[in-house]
C-alpha cells in the first residue's frame, strides 16, 4: 500500500511540475508579446473584406452588422459580405433590407454555390465562397453573433500594413456574465486568449478563434483554402491558421490589444455548453504538431490523476486524499497565476472571485470534454447533426 502511494505521489508530482512549468512558460511568452496600437495619425490604405457566415442569426445579425458599419475605417476601403448558410429564419431578409441602402454590404446565399450533399463543412464552404467573391486584399472573419468595437479594423489593418503577416489572430471575449456557467466560460476564454497569444509569439500558432481572425486573400489561395481540412464540420479557424503557419513560417501574429476584442454570447445552458465543447474537442485529434497533442494528453491525464487520487481515498485512505488535494492546489496555483495575468490585461479581474469553484469545474470539464470529444462522433451545431 505504501509502495502504491509512493508511485502515485511521484507520478502526480511529475505531472504537476510539468503543468506548472507550462503555465509559467505561457505567462512569460504573453509578457514578451508587445501590446499593439495603431500609430498616431494612422491612415489605412488596404481594401478589406469582412466575411460573416450566418445561419439562423435573425436575433443577432443586425447588431453584428451595426457594429461593423460603425468601424473607424474608410467606407471606400470596406466591403462586408454575409454568407447565408441555409437559414430558415429571417437572417437573409434582414441583410437584404440593410443592403438596399448600404452599397458596401452584400449578401451571398450558400445554397446557390453548393451542390446537394457536397459537404458537411458548411461554414468552411461559406468562407471559401466569400473569399472567392471578395474584392479586398485582406480578409477579416467574424461570426454573426459577434459585436466588434469601433477601432477593431483599424487595429488589425495597422498591424497588417506595418508587419506584413499572412495571418492575424485576434482576441475574443464574452458579453457581461450573469450565471456561474457564463462566468466560468469567460474565465476559461480569457486563459485561452493568453495561451493563443503566448504560443503565437513563440512561433507556435496552434490555437485560433474564427470570431476574430484575418488573413491575406493571397495566403488563403496559396494554401488551397480548406482543401485537406474539410472533413470536419468545425475547425475553420485553427486548421486554416495551421496551414498558413506551415507555408509561411513566422508570418502568423497575435493582435494583443484589449480594445480590439470581439464580443460574443456565452452558452446559456449546460446542454449547449457541452455540445460546443465536444465540437472543440473533436478538433484536437487533427492537430498537425505531435507536441501539441502530447501536451493536451498530459493535461488530460493530470486532471484524471487529481480526480482519481482524491476518489482513491476509499482504498488508500488519507494518503490518497493528501496526494489528490496537493495536486489540486498545485494546479490551482498555476492556473491562478495564468488567469490573473489574462484577467488583468482584459480588465476582467472580477472573474477571479470564486476561483476555486471554477477550478473544480475546469477539472471536471477537461475530463468530460476529453472523453466525449473522442467518443461522440456526432454533435449538434447550428441546428444540424454533424461530425
Amino acid at each position: 500500500m505504501n509502495t502504491l502511494a509512493i508511485i502515485l505521489a511521484v507520478a502526480g508530482c511529475s505531472l504537476a511540475a510539468g503543468y506548472l512549468l507550462l503555465c509559467l512558460w505561457l505567462i512569460r511568452g504573453w509578457r514578451a508579446l508587445p501590446v499593439w496600437e495603431a500609430p498616431e495619425g494612422y491612415v489605412p490604405r488596404t481594401p478589406v473584406t469582412v466575411l460573416v457566415p450566418a445561419r439562423n442569426e435573425a436575433v443577432a445579425i443586425r447588431q453584428c452588422l451595426d457594429s461593423l458599419l460603425r468601424q473607424d475605417y474608410p467606407s471606400h476601403l470596406l466591403e462586408i459580405i454575409v454568407i447565408d448558410d441555409h437559414s430558415d429564419d429571417d437572417t437573409a431578409a434582414i441583410v437584404e433590407d440593410m443592403a438596399k441602402t448600404l452599397p458596401h454590404l452584400r449578401l451571398l446565399r450558400l445554397a446557390e454555390h453548393l451542390l446537394p450533399g457536397e459537404t458537411q463543412s458548411y461554414k468552411k464552404k461559406a468562407i471559401e465562397t466569400g473569399v472567392a467573391c471578395a474584392r479586398g486584399e485582406l480578409i477579416v472573419a467574424t461570426d454573426a453573433d459577434c459585436v466588434a468595437p469601433a477601432g477593431w479594423l483599424a487595429a488589425i489593418v495597422s498591424l497588417f500594413e506595418t508587419r506584413r503577416p499572412q495571418c492575424i489572430l485576434g482576441p475574443v471575449g464574452y458579453f457581461p456574465e450573469v450565471s456561474f456557467l457564463e462566468r466560468f466560460q469567460s474565465l476559461d476564454l480569457a486563459g485561452l486568449m493568453l495561451c493563443t497569444g503566448a504560443m503565437t509569439h513563440r512561433g507556435l500558432p496552434l490555437l485560433a478563434n474564427g470570431a476574430n481572425m484575418a488573413y491575406a486573400k493571397s495566403a488563403f489561395e496559396a494554401v488551397g483554402g480548406y482543401s485537406g481540412a474539410d472533413r470536419l464540420a468545425s475547425g475553420d479557424d485553427l486548421m486554416l491558421a495551421h496551414k498558413i503557419a506551415a507555408q509561411f513560417p513566422g508570418r502568423v501574429l497575435f493582435l494583443k490589444n484589449a480594445g480590439a476584442t470581439v464580443r460574443t454570447a456565452a452558452q446559456s445552458d449546460w446542454h449547449s455548453f457541452w455540445q460546443q465543447r465536444i465540437r472543440w474537442a473533436t478538433k484536437t485529434n487533427h492537430y498537425r504538431r505531435p507536441g501539441m497533442t502530447a501536451t493536451l494528453a498530459a493535461i488530460f491525464l493530470f486532471c484524471i490523476f487529481i480526480a482519481a487520487t482524491t476518489a482513491g481515498t476509499l482504498v488508500l485512505g488519507w494518503k490518497a486524499l493528501c496526494i489528490g488535494l496537493s495536486l489540486f492546489l498545485i494546479k490551482s496555483a498555476a492556473d491562478y497565476l495564468l488567469l490573473r495575468e489574462a484577467c488583468r490585461f482584459f480588465q476582467q479581474e472580477d472573474l477571479l472571485r470564486g476561483f476555486l469553484r471554477s477550478e473544480a469545474m475546469h477539472i471536471a470539464y477537461m475530463i468530460g470534454a476529453g472523453v466525449l470529444g473522442n467518443v461522440v462522433q456526432r454533435y449538434e451545431w447550428k441546428g444540424r447533426r454533424v461530425r
